[in-house]
């Protein structure tokens, strides 16, 4: 028969062991799987130092499983995927992963929007950018975590460009607005999935590269199937982002989207350094790419192109407007500032 002592003290031993096994349900491992727009050579340095920052401090608690370009789905796809939860959150540009806002045209290289990479965080944490790509994400279930700047847009060519004249009928690999913008100088646009592009140049379906730095052709393979380096470019830095499923991200708790704020800023800065001192030091010790430059006075009508491409896209809708407005006051209010901010 039993007793009530021992009734209790039964009851009590199951109360511990459930208070016991409670923790272990709580602490169940999160999951996350992460695709980037890079090639696994490249990614190297724009995200994994930041994902194994964050997979070492979060330990237990949270992983990030880190993809490269294409490996789950197509760079082209990677909104969709992570709007539909396949995969729960990306890095890139808003313009290569196609996504459906009104700010997708600004991402990546839109011409001639800064001129040093830290023009971009400056546009998007002063000058108000990231509340705007913050309201147009969340009426789509994604949240936009944060902003920052990689290398400028330059020309790698098999071909040297020494003139407006030569860019003429070149099929170049790049990205899909700066590919609009650079068409009417006779570039030909091309979009080819990443892992593609080295082969492409070596059997002749490409003439050039406008989709980085000199230190990302040198980083990925791309100086070792094209001779020249165009000193002038479109862009001072591309602009990129990392982005989340908003469900996804919601269910972290406080301290984990903190984590990730930080270690997606850390990448931010580690790419600032990273390809800024990359880009000097290629430009003058590279030994596999011959530098090339179009006139300023040439270069100048480009430039102005760009000024008269603003305007066609801010009158597509309001919020581009409002994007194309804010670029325009920082970059006369830069010129204004004068040197280091712009030179004459």
């Amino acid at each position: 028969m039993t007793t009530r002592r021992k009734f209790l003290t039964t009851a009590g031993v199951g109360a511990v062991g459930a208070s016991l096994a409670a923790p272990a349900i709580a602490q169940s491992k999160i999951k996350w799987r992460m695709q980037t727009y890079a090639g696994a050579a490249l990614a190297e340095h724009v995200i994994t130092p930041a994902i194994n920052s964050f997979n070492k401090i979060a330990g237990d608690e949270m992983e990030i499983e880190l993809f490269y370009a294409d490996q789950l789905v197509p760079t082209g796809e990677l909104f969709r995927a992570m709007q539909k939860g396949t995969i729960d959150a990306v890095q890139s540009d808003d313009d290569s992963m196609a996504s459906p806002t009104e700010v997708t045209v600004f991402g990546g290289y839109f011409p001639f929007a800064s001129r040093y990479s830290l023009d971009v965080p400056v546009l998007f944490n002063q000058y108000g950018l990231n509340e705007i790509w913050d309201e147009e994400y969340s009426k789509v279930g994604v949240k936009h975590i944060s902003a920052g700047a990689w290398d400028p847009c330059h020309f790698a060519t098999k071909d040297p460009i020494n003139s407006l004249e030569d860019l003429k009928g070149k099929r170049v690999f790049t990205f899909p607005t700066a590919g609009r913008f650079l068409s009417q100088f006779g570039v030909i646009p091309v979009t080819l999935p990443w892992e593609d592009i080295e082969v492409a140049m070596q059997t002749g379906e490409l003439d050039g590269i406008a989709w980085s730095g000199i230190t990302e052709d040198y980083t990925v393979g791309w100086a070792d199937v094209t001779n020249y380096f165009l000193t002038n470019n479109i862009s001072g830095a591309w602009a990129g982002s990392f982005f989340a499923n908003m469900d996804r991200y919601n269910e972290l708790p406080e301290h984990l989207q903190e984590l990730l704020k930080v270690c997606m800023d850390q990448s931010h800065y580690y790419r600032q350094w990273w390809y800024w001192g990359g880009e000097a030091a290629l430009r003058v010790n590279g030994p596999k790419m011959e530098l090339t430059t179009i006139p300023d006075e040439e270069w100048a009508t480009v430039e102005d192109a760009a000024v008269k491409f603003w305007d066609e896209i801010a009158a597509e809708s309001e919020t581009k407007a409002k994007v194309v407005n804010i670029i325009k006051q920082y970059n006369a209010d830069m010129v204004k500032a004068g040197r280091p901010y712009r030179y004459g």
